[in-house]
């Protein structure tokens, strides 16, 4: 059966609305059920994407302008390193908000829980630490 990206988001943001849903997993035996297909990897992308989060133990949707932004912290690691420490929970979306405006020498960034590296290109690491401090001062 084939649905459009917008079938599929509108169909899992009625069902985390519809029922409480503390699990990936339960989401995508629900998703299938309905004819969509996903991996977990795929899902878990698509959920950021929408702005759902893991809130008192169910899935919903988080409205940005509701989310307060943690303080972020600039560690310098020479030659062409800089490492970023947030809040536990903020550092993927952290690093998609870096890898969606890129910055002239920021080559990628890695993010785990609370923290995200960002690689730089060598001559250009106190540029874009002071790039990523002034942004992070701003919010």
């Amino acid at each position: 059966m084939h649905h459009s990206c917008m079938d599929l988001d509108a169909l899992i943001l009625h069902l985390l609305e519809a029922s409480p849903i503390t699990d990936q997993g339960d989401l995508l035996v629900r998703l299938a059920a309905q004819g969509h297909e996903l991996t977990q990897s795929t899902l878990s992308r698509r959920l950021k994407r929408l702005g759902v989060q893991k809130v008192q133990g169910h899935y919903r949707r988080v409205e940005a302008s509701a989310q307060l932004l943690p303080e972020v912290t600039i560690t310098e690691v020479p030659p062409n390193l800089l490492v970023l420490r947030t809040a536990p929970g903020f550092a993927q979306a952290l690093g998609l908000s870096l890898d969606a405006e890129p910055v002239p020498g920021l080559m990628g960034t890695l993010a785990g829980d609370d923290t995200v590296f960002v690689a730089v290109l060598p001559e250009r690491l106190a540029e874009v630490k002071a790039h990523l401090t002034r942004v992070s001062a701003a919010r």
